[in-house]
């Protein structure tokens, strides 16, 4: 068992997703390693350090259950996370994966489909409900296409508002995070980045309970910068959870570990995150990350434990930093030196 060092002492608090423990299965391979246990997963949290779970509707149970099966299945489930001390962070429809989202989930072409899914979500909302989590994620994976003509983009973003109002207005109490990507698992998506996410926010019935998660990955897949779009979300106030990881470019969603593709780029993640109060308000820095394909069962948790590390030791420098330096520097323009005082600071040259 990796363990995840505490550089300092930080009032974050910190989740991941039972996903992120694979067997390193991927489009081009089986799995690499076998299955853990899915209580052994859990039981992991409270090893490495973390705080919380992040959950699709089908990771505490199957999505076909009957309601009486449901309740039974999460009370075994909250068994354990009780057990652990764990609380869930959030939760989401995995909509993406049955056959009957082929061509979308809210704005396929069938209404059949659609409703099946505006079903499953409402069910999520009850999920969430069952174990005291009021966050619920909606990333809208095949919510677009793969030829521009194969569906009216303006009558997909109605729909896809009038699902994420089903949603809200299934509990009062539920808030409801959009999670943007432009591309993977379809050609084109129709809410690509965090500005439009949180242009559909102030679209919906109850703007005040609609927000948005980021993920690192997908802000740098659409060319963009993860801090920047971190900040614009602050701005609105509208940022309530991230996905914390790295890319090697714009190509398949890596899910790197935070800050081992680009440390400049996760020093300012960090940096937006801590100089504008996130967490504050209970918000949990979320990693999602996968472990190599070429990473032993022994080790297939590092990715996790490194991560949390990488998190903290850049938080270090964040808060080790002298803002009246900086300051100085931003008031006469002497952005050179304040590139290399970054720099410097990065590599502990001081």
């Amino acid at each position: 068992m990796p363990a995840a060092t505490t550089p300092s002492p930080t009032s974050y608090r910190f989740s991941f997703g039972p996903w992120n423990i694979s067997t390193g299965a991927d489009p081009f391979g089986p799995p690499a390693r076998k299955e853990m246990e899915y209580a052994r997963k859990l039981k992991a949290y409270r090893e490495l350090g973390f705080d919380a779970v992040q959950f699709h509707d089908d990771d505490i149970v199957p999505a076909d259950l009957d309601w009486q099966a449901t309740l039974k299945g999460v009370a075994e489930v909250k068994k354990i996370l009780d057990g652990e001390g764990l609380f869930v962070e959030i939760i989401a429809p995995r909509l993406w994966e049955d056959p009957r989202t082929v061509d979308g989930a809210f704005t396929s072409n069938d209404p059949a489909e659609r409703k099946y899914a505006i079903d499953r979500s409402k069910r999520c909302v009850d999920l969430a409900r069952e174990v005291g989590c009021k966050n619920y994620v909606l990333w809208l994976a095949r919510e677009g296409t793969y030829i521009r003509e194969a569906k009216c983009a303006k009558t997909a973003v109605s729909r896809i508002v009038d699902a994420w109002n089903a949603i809200l207005e299934h509990d009062p109490e539920i808030r409801v995070l959009g999670e943007a990507k432009p591309n993977e698992p379809m050609d084109q998506a129709y809410l690509p980045t965090v500005g439009h996410m949180i242009g559909v926010c102030y679209k919906t019935a109850d703007p005040a309970r609609s927000g948005v998660l980021i993920e690192s990955a997908h802000s740098i897949l659409a060319g963009l910068d993860p801090a920047d779009d971190m900040a614009y979300a602050l701005h609105h106030e509208k940022l309530w959870s991230v996905h914390l990881n790295d890319q090697n470019g714009l190509k398949y969603d890596q899910d790197k570990v935070f800050g081992s593709v680009d440390l400049r780029r996760a020093f300012n993640q960090v940096r937006v995150l801590e100089e504008s109060g996130y967490g504050k308000n209970g918000e949990c820095v979320g990693l999602d990350v996968k472990a190599m394909r070429t990473t032993s069962f022994e080790e297939s948790m590092y990715h996790l434990a490194h991560s949390k590390t990488m998190f903290l030791r850049l938080l270090d420098v964040v808060r080790g930093l002298d803002r009246a330096k900086i300051e100085e520097f931003r008031t006469h323009r002497r952005y050179e030196q304040l590139e290399m005082y970054i720099l410097n600071e990065l590599m502990g040259r001081r």
